[in-house]
């Protein structure tokens, strides 16, 4: 924590007031709370920046998409646009935002839209002519308008809420207590070798209630490259590499890479950045130069990269370290 974040504490004193008291407007019902007839599942985290809640809404998708008609519901993040949209095939990510843009490319059968009003989003929805079975709510947790059927809070392994404090002196969206509204916690980004012990001792730090359950999920890399053409991971090795991030958090897909051996030049930029014309042309000279080879997460590639020539992305899954079963189970019986 750097000093200038810490000489705004009071700031942080100020703002944990604030949102304490909305908090306990929405909890003795000042402020409505809706909760609606279709199952909702909200997926979100205490903290700014990357949880991966992009991948754990993905393995939502995978698990219930074949029994059931899915809608997910996003804020659409910097998107150029206002109001409600649906994804359709003149969308962009522009228009509904990286994320939701990214669900709608890998998942034609469910429906993907966009509101800041979420409450307004799933009213629209529930008059569709085929309504979805479900709505998946991503980066909704503070979103308190809508009562949420079922709450996945996650937490980084190497960033834990437990540890954090409140904007702008740390990167916490609201008080640690507001963890108790989630029946899910997972930790994310863990190393797939976490043992049982260093599970044990998290648990214990987090603290939850008895109706709490705990899961723990690491990042599992696709290690074909796609994009322009395919290429294996591995081929990668004794090349001249560039990587280009716009996300929150890259320090998990470099680790990974260099634990392959694989040396590259970063080229980093903010979470959600807008790329200017003149750095897209810089990059497309990057990836028509021959001796390079040019890749770049899914996020950043269905973002603004998915029209440049030579340019392949790295996608990524969650995987649950144990106990994917229970959790499977937990989300079908709230769902049936």
């Amino acid at each position: 924590m750097n000093f200038f974040r810490k000489i705004l504490f009071p700031f942080s004193l100020l703002y944990g007031l604030i949102t304490s008291v909305r908090n306990y407007l929405y909890q003795i019902n000042v402020f409505k709370s809706t909760k609606f007839k279709v199952p909702t599942i909200v997926v979100g985290n205490l903290s700014v920046g990357g949880t991966g809640k992009t991948p754990q809404i993905e393995y939502l998708i995978r698990l219930l998409q074949n029994n059931y008609k899915i809608a997910v519901l996003s804020r659409g993040y910097k998107r150029k646009s206002k109001g409600f949209i649906i994804a359709d095939e003149n969308s962009s990510s522009e228009v509904i935002g990286d994320e939701p843009f990214q669900y709608y490319k890998k998942f034609p059968n469910i429906i993907v839209c966009v509101d800041a009003d979420r409450t307004n989003a799933i009213q629209k929805l529930e008059t569709l002519e085929n309504p979805p079975d479900i709505v998946l709510l991503d980066d909704a947790f503070q979103h308190r308008k809508v009562q949420g059927g079922f709450n996945i809070l996650l937490t980084s392994f190497s960033d834990l809420y437990v540890d954090d404090v409140l904007l702008p002196t740390g990167n916490l969206r609201e008080s640690k207590s507001g963890a108790k509204r989630a029946q899910v916690i997972i930790v994310t980004k863990c190393p797939s070798t976490i043992s049982e012990a260093e599970q044990l001792e998290i648990i214990n730090r987090l603290k939850p209630s008895l109706n709490q359950q705990v899961f723990f999920t690491a990042i599992e890399y696709d290690n074909e490259l796609k994009g322009s053409s395919t290429l294996n991971l591995l081929e990668l090795v004794n090349k001249k590499i560039i990587l280009i991030t716009g996300i929150a958090n890259p320090a998990p897909l470099t680790d990974y890479l260099k634990s392959l051996n694989i040396k590259f030049k970063h080229l980093k930029y903010p979470d959600h950045y807008n790329f200017k014309k003149h750095e897209v042309e810089k990059i497309n000279a990057l990836t028509l130069d021959n001796n390079n080879c040019v890749i770049t997460t899914e996020k950043d590639y269905v973002r603004i990269f998915v029209g440049l020539q030579n340019l392949r992305y790295i996608s990524i899954q969650t995987k649950f370290v144990a106990k994917s079963t229970s959790f499977d189970k937990l989300i079908n019986k709230y769902v049936e």
